[in-house]
C-alpha cells in the first residue's frame, strides 16, 4: 500500500525586491517559527510553510539514507535543514542536506528537497552559488537528481555522491504506508544484493 499525500497544506511565497539586511530581519523574526523555510538570492525571498507530509517524506528520506550508509559503511553527518548562507548572496534551507565521507563536515555534499509546491529552478540558482556538488528533488513520488559542473547544475539519472544508491529503489520505499516496512524492504534489499 502507498501513501496518500496532501500537497495543498504546503504555501509558498515569493517576494521581490528585498536587500540582504531586510532578509535578515525577516529571517530573525521567523528565528522561532517551526515548519518555516526561508530563503534569499539576488533580492527574492522565499517564505515556504512546509507540512505534516512534506516533514515525513523529508524524515523518511534520511531514514532510509541512514540505512544506506550503514549497510556501505559510509561515514556521513546529517546536516538536516541548517541554514547555508554565503554573506550578501544567498541563503537556502535545504530540506535535508549531508556532508558524505565525514562525521564532522558541515559542508554539504547533497541537500535535498523535497518539492509540493514550485520553485525547484529557482533553488538550484541558490545551491549553484553555495557550490552543493549534488542536489535532489523529491516530487510527486519521483526523485530528480543534479550534479554541479563549471556551467551550472546537470540532470543525472544516479548519484554522483553515492553512485551505488539504487534511487528507484529509495523512491517506492519513500512511498509504502508502513514506515517500518519501508524501512525493512529497503534493508532487506541491500541484504539480497539488489
Amino acid at each position: 500500500m502507498t501513501i496518500t499525500l496532501d500537497k495543498t497544506k504546503d504555501q509558498r511565497l515569493v517576494h521581490y525586491g528585498m536587500s540582504w539586511q531586510q532578509f535578515k530581519l525577516l529571517q530573525e523574526s521567523f528565528a522561532d517559527s517551526p515548519g518555516i523555510r526561508l530563503a534569499y538570492y539576488d533580492g527574492e525571498i522565499e517564505i515556504v510553510t512546509v507540512s505534516a507530509d512534506h516533514e515525513s517524506i523529508s524524515r523518511m528520506i534520511t531514514a532510509l539514507l541512514i540505512v544506506y550508509f550503514l549497510h556501505n559503511d559510509i561515514e556521513f553527518n546529517p546536516l538536516g535543514s541548517f541554514t547555508q548562507e554565503q554573506e550578501e548572496k544567498v541563503s537556502a534551507q535545504a530540506d535535508e542536506s549531508f556532508a558524505i565521507g565525514s562525521s564532522t563536515a558541515t559542508k554539504p555534499d547533497l541537500s535535498v528537497e523535497v518539492i509540493f509546491t514550485s520553485g525547484s529552478d529557482r533553488k538550484l540558482i541558490r545551491y549553484q552559488v553555495l557550490g552543493v556538488p549534488e542536489v535532489w528533488f523529491w516530487e510527486d513520488g519521483l526523485f530528480r537528481l543534479y550534479s554541479l559542473r563549471e556551467s551550472g547544475y546537470e540532470r543525472i539519472d544516479r548519484s554522483e555522491v553515492l553512485p551505488d544508491l539504487d534511487i528507484n529503489l529509495l523512491a517506492r520505499c519513500l512511498m509504502m504506508a508502513s514506515k517500518i516496512e519501508a524501512l525493512k524492504a529497503f534493508q532487506q534489499a541491500f541484504q539480497q544484493g539488489v
